[in-house]
């Protein structure tokens, strides 16, 4: 059997199995959260050690650079959180390419300065 066969296989085996099984699209619901969850954890798990490996840097930065560089994170990563909601509104698209567009240049234009010692 080859790996794309067996690949094929499998997927159809876990559709039959939602499917068929009672209760098997909560199941699925519940596999795909836990999924998200440590996915999600992976990242602050990332971040804790970038911190801890570029600490020095950041606190170089000045309070001021580094609560602009904090702010524009932290701006990023509500916008992405509450995407599907301001997806759903011309407006609220907007506002999304807007806070984007703002954190980036914030986190960005700090960035610059300091690699411009």
């Amino acid at each position: 059997m080859t790996k794309t066969a067996r690949n094929v296989l499998i997927v159809v085996a876990l559709a039959a199995v939602r499917v068929l099984v009672p209760g098997g699209g909560t199941g699925a619901r519940v596999a795909i959260q836990t999924i998200s969850v440590v996915f999600l954890a992976s990242f602050g798990w990332i971040a804790m050690l970038q911190y801890r490996e570029h600490r020095v840097a950041l606190y170089s930065l000045g309070s001021g650079r580094r609560a602009i560089l904090y702010s524009a994170a932290g701006g990023a990563a509500l916008t992405l959180t509450a995407s599907s909601r301001l997806w759903a509104t011309t407006g609220g698209t907007l506002a999304w390419v807007v806070l984007l567009g703002a954190a980036a240049y914030a986190g960005g234009s700090v960035i610059w300065s300091a690699r411009r010692y």
